[in-house]
């Protein structure tokens, strides 16, 4: 059945949260290719994380800290009156900011326990929602965010049992159980070989509703030239010639770490110069401004034209940065460790399974090997990156699965 005059094509819903910054740039992504090449679609992106907001423990207790505090200071200080409450995504972000990822694989299990024990909420709470008159109703549910899954699914069945729900994995691996992958009726879209493997053994979806594609999602300006104001390696106050690190922690930078890499980079000799990109680390971008050779730029939307300039990438092996070093070319350093996060853990064994960079145990300890390995086989890297991993067009093709389930919908 055709929409009706004046409806959109389709309405499609993207379920995302903040925790990182993957989920988010998956989200953008998509809907900004879709209101660019779908103009008859309606994309709504939906936060989760302020939904939950009412059940949410930590913003309930830090609104009641911050809402005394902000009592008491506002006569006295009205300056420091400002304090806003927390959301349970800025513990994880915190704690990326500050390296320190020690432990976070028991963060896991406790969020799991705490969807489980809310769920008699959460599910009525996003029930409602799509109840609402008020909110028009979706043609297809797409979530970019793990471990909510079956409650998001159990509430849009309650709600609105016809209309499909997709799983789109932002990461290279499933970190079972109940992270991406849950025993339900749903289309779920894989980046990676093993994230696929896992999809067909777990036995849980019908085969045609598996779908792999060619790697993470990455955003428009990742397959589009740079601009003509892009910056440089001279704008930057690099060298022309000499090699360039471009050093990486998301979206919320890691102090410790990068100033571990750049002693180590220094100590080579080799005259490695850096981009650091600190993204939301005011703190970090401000220690490192005047260190000769290296260049810290804060938090910007076109990482792509940055990683341009350099010959590698250092960072952390989080999926949304690997994928877009490797996309540009950029051989990887990545740390695996006790301390690698678990939903990450799998990643460094793909660098090295495909032959795309160097695996290390310690940023403190290994880098400027790492580095010097990594700059005598650079040819070599590149090849494997061109040979053994393939082109990344991933946000087309899930934008084309996405309509091939909203045209079954039509007929």
């Amino acid at each position: 059945m055709p929409p009706l005059p004046g409806m959109p094509d389709a309405r499609l819903e993207i379920f995302y949260f903040d925790a990182g910054g993957g989920h988010r740039n998956a989200m953008t992504a998509l809907t900004r290719l879709i209101e660019k090449e779908k103009p008859g679609w309606q994309v709504t992106p939906v936060d989760l994380q302020a939904l939950l907001e009412p059940i949410d423990p930590v913003y309930k207790l830090t609104r009641r800290v911050t809402g005394s505090l902000k009592r008491l200071l506002r006569p006295v200080a009205p300056g420091l009156s400002a304090i806003e409450p927390w959301q349970a995504q800025d513990i994880y972000n915190s704690a990326l900011k500050r390296g320190v990822t020690t432990g976070m694989g028991a963060i896991l299990p406790v969020l799991q326990r705490f969807i489980a024990r809310y769920a008699t909420e959460i599910e009525p709470l996003l029930a409602k929602r799509w109840k609402d008159p008020a909110t028009p109703r979706p043609d297809l549910v797409v979530s970019v965010i793990p471990n909510f899954n079956w409650v998001l699914y159990g509430a849009l069945r309650r709600a609105l049992p016809n209309v499909p729900y997709a799983t789109v994995i932002t990461d290279f691996a499933d970190c079972p159980p109940h992270f991406w992958m849950e025993d339900q009726d749903q289309i779920v879209i894989c980046g990676t070989d093993m994230a696929y493997r896992q999809a067909v053994a777990t036995g849980f979806y019908r085969p045609h509703d598996i779908h792999l594609v060619s790697g993470m999602i990455l955003k428009e300006n990742f397959y589009t030239p740079p601009p003509a104001d892009a910056p440089t390696r001279q704008s930057l106050g690099l060298s022309d010639s000499g090699p360039v690190a471009l050093i990486m922690f998301g979206g919320n930078g890691a102090s410790s770490a990068t100033n571990y890499i750049l002693n180590q980079l220094d100590k080579t000799a080799l005259g490695i110069e850096s981009i650091v990109m600190c993204g939301r680390n005011a703190a970090l971008l401000k220690t490192l401004e005047g260190r000769p050779g290296c260049r810290p730029v804060g938090f910007v939307n076109n990482v792509a034209d940055y990683m341009r300039l350099a010959d590698f990438f250092i960072g952390k092996p989080g999926p949304g940065s690997v994928a877009e070093a490797i996309h540009m070319g950029l051989p990887v350093i990545v740390e695996q460790n006790s301390n690698t996060m678990p939903q990450e853990r799998p990643n460094p064994e793909w660098v090295r399974d495909k032959g795309v960079g160097v695996v290390i145990s310690s940023f403190k300890k290994d880098t400027g090997n790492a580095a010097r390995q990594v700059l005598a086989n650079l040819k070599h890297l590149q090849d494997n990156i061109r040979s053994n991993v393939p082109e990344n067009r991933a946000v087309y093709e899930t934008v084309a699965i996405f309509e091939r389930y909203l045209e079954q919908g039509r007929t």
